[in-house]
């Protein structure tokens, strides 16, 4: 077995610093990440434009290069040559801790594999402030990030994570939430939810109870459509993997078919039947089936 050490390299080679910077409030910014960042040679960003705004209001002068989703690979071996001269680098997102859900992680492999130090400072991240604020439990947590865009392939990783106990974390945008949340309905079942948005700032708000209720409460105040998300859902429960496993890989339009087909049911009858097992509300069921 080989054991790797992050400082086992040579005095000579630099550092790859991985630095959070905030998620809002430039005030979570912490001493130790701006004294990395004045003395670093270079600073990889996921956008140049906003953290030079970053910098400015601190006062740093450091060189500043890109490294994004479409540049990561060509800027790579330019950085590394760079760890190999000894110079020390800083990687940073738009907001929070790089490779989380955010350029960085395909560097941080490059640099352990080739033998350079690398130092990850700890700091501001959306998923576990929101976390912890949710109420939800935080002993064991499963944090996915960012769905896929598309129904068919966001339903199919709901259904893989719906037997999980683990308290699921999800990232969402302003535009996809509404959606999103109707499909955990869908899928889960009427489980407790915490909605975070916009961690850190001025209006940062939680919004918490059941996915049927916090669904209805979007339908009447639109305000709450607005800022970056963090989704945070109740795992599954013992009584819930017992008594639902047999339909747990069924959409709920499956669900809804198989009840018509096998018990000689309406449909109204089958979507009552679907929402008493789920745990949802009928009328939802019946949107979804109609849909």
């Amino acid at each position: 077995m080989q054991i790797q050490n992050s400082f086992s390299g040579s005095a000579s080679y630099g550092t790859l610093f991985v630095v959070p910077t905030p998620i809002g409030n430039l005030e979570d910014i912490t001493i130790r990440a701006l004294h990395t960042l004045k003395s670093v040679s270079v600073i990889a960003a996921e956008d140049t434009r906003n953290t030079k705004r970053l910098l400015q209001h601190f006062e740093i002068n450091q060189q500043l290069v890109s490294y994004h989703e479409h540049n990561k690979f060509s800027r790579e071996q330019s950085l590394l040559e760079k760890l190999n001269a000894g110079e020390d680098i800083a990687i940073v997102s738009d907001a929070g801790m790089p490779a989380i859900s955010d350029p960085g992680y395909e560097l941080v492999v490059s640099a352990v594999e080739s033998g350079y130090p690398v130092v990850v400072l700890p700091g501001a991240n959306a998923a576990l402030c929101a976390l912890v604020g949710s109420g939800l439990p935080t002993n064991a947590f499963y944090f996915f990030g960012f769905l896929p865009r598309k129904k068919n392939e966001k339903q199919q990783v709901i259904h893989r994570l719906k037997e999980m106990q683990s308290t699921l974390l999800f990232y969402e945008s302003p535009h996809r939430v509404a959606d999103t949340l109707e499909l955990l309905l869908q899928v889960l079942g009427d489980r407790q939810v915490a909605l975070a948005r916009e961690l850190t700032k001025r209006y940062e708000e939680y919004t918490r109870g059941k996915l049927s209720d916090i669904i209805e409460s979007f339908q009447t105040n639109e305000r709450m459509l607005k800022g970056e998300f963090c989704i945070v859902v109740a795992g599954n429960t013992m009584e819930e993997t017992e008594d639902n496993s047999w339909w747990g890989v069924l959409s709920l339009e499956e669900h809804v078919n198989h009840y018509m087909k096998t018990e000689e049911v309406s449909s109204k009858e089958a979507i009552k039947k679907v929402a008493e097992e789920r745990r949802m509300p009928k009328r939802d069921v019946y949107k979804a089936y109609h849909v």
